[in-house]
């Protein structure tokens, strides 16, 4: 694969250098492209999530939790995840996966549609949305502030097993209750695609060398992507959430995580697949762009940034 053959900073990114891995990126961010295979590869940021320590491993023990973040430059009490937003062009199309937080989540991100206008890139021209999973962050820039569907054009790709969920009695009572908000946002994001939506499941290919890979455990359906090419290129969405702890301690468990002992066994597995094939990610919460690799290090792994 050649990695970063284009970069094109946009307004607003001149310090884009001096931010670190646990650092915010501008509302505007840098856009990154790549070529893999049969794909053009484009990561641009919906902005950043401002998140407690504490939800990066809930069961961790304090100190430890705290002395790893230290030792990798990260202090305080909260912190900040990017998110970055894959866009995918094979032939004719123009696929988008996920489609970020919108304007009802956090005031920090929901920017991946000004992002995507100030790269000149036309959101009505994207004719397929991918979804890893039901989250704000992932899905509920789907519609505007009046329900109506930002991408009027496209066709919608769900899990099945995601979308029973958020429609299931188990998605209310399932989640903790400071979290109810997020089936009603998640209802009525895919109550806007309901008409345009196909379901998939672990190994059906989107278009041909896109493939659904089936990564539960963050959510009950969540789901990767992997690109076809080389040594291969896998979107990760959330099954892996944090440069650091979700690679030296995957058995960590972070608040967010639905099914926390399947997530593990999910992080686990991918990891060993990734270090083993030497894998590239893109991974939705990693450093901007995200893209890298893995590696495995004192009986674990670590997260290795793209050059």
């Amino acid at each position: 694969m050649n990695l970063l053959t284009r970069r094109a900073v946009l307004a607003g990114t001149a310090a884009f250098g001096a931010f670190g891995a646990f650092g915010a990126l501008p509302a505007v961010a840098a856009l990154t492209a790549l070529k893999h295979g049969d794909f053009d590869v484009t990561v641009v940021s919906d902005g950043h999530l401002v998140l407690p320590v504490s939800f990066l491993a809930a069961d961790a023990d304090p100190a430890e939790r705290a002395a790893m973040l230290a030792a990798a430059g990260q202090s305080g009490e909260t912190y900040n995840a990017p998110t970055n937003v894959t866009l995918v062009r094979h032939g004719s199309d123009l696929i988008l996966i996920d489609t970020g937080s919108g304007d009802r989540f956090m005031p920090t991100a929901g920017k991946v549609w000004d992002n995507l206008k100030t790269a000149g890139i036309d959101k009505t021209k994207i004719t397929k949305v991918i979804f890893t999973h039901g989250h704000p962050d992932h899905l509920w820039g789907t519609v505007d502030e009046f329900d109506e569907l930002m991408l009027p054009n496209a066709q919608f790709h769900v899990g099945a097993a995601e979308w029973d969920f958020w429609h299931g009695d188990n998605a209310t009572r399932g989640l903790p209750a400071e979290r109810a908000g997020f089936v009603t946002g998640a209802r009525r994001n895919y109550a806007a695609i309901k008409d345009r939506v196909a379901m998939f499941k672990d190994g059906d290919e989107i278009v041909p060398g896109l493939q659904i890979v089936s990564t539960p455990g963050h959510t009950q359906g969540h789901a990767s992507l992997a690109l076809k090419g080389g040594d291969g290129l896998i979107v990760t969405g959330d099954a892996l959430t944090h440069p650091t702890i979700s690679f030296a301690h995957p058995e960590w468990k972070p608040a967010a995580d639905h099914v926390p002992d399947q997530a593990v066994a999910t992080r686990q597995k991918l990891l060993d697949r990734l270090a083993t094939d030497k894998t590239k990610i893109i991974g939705f919460h990693l450093p901007y762009p995200g893209i890298g690799m893995v590696e495995r290090k004192d009986g674990a792994y670590r997260y290795v940034a793209a050059g």
